[in-house]
């Protein structure tokens, strides 16, 4: 009896080493740090480039053509 006892002792003990506990919150961290990542790409290539001003640009002459 007391083989079986320490043998679930030791069971426990390993299955606490071995928990998954925090593994999401743990990936999510991950995402949103690949997400940040990508955002700064994204913002330092916008901050480069004048492609979105030109977009929004003709967007607001192509309104302001219809309105007009």
């Amino acid at each position: 009896m007391f083989l079986l006892r320490c043998l679930i002792n030791v069971h426990s003990w390993l299955a606490r080493l071995r928990s998954d506990r925090g593994q999401a919150t743990a990936e999510y961290a991950l995402i949103l740090l690949g997400a940040a990542a990508i955002a700064m790409l994204l913002v330092t290539w916008v901050t480069r480039t004048n492609r979105i001003s030109n977009l929004l640009d003709a967007v607001f002459r192509h309104i302001t053509g219809l309105v007009g």
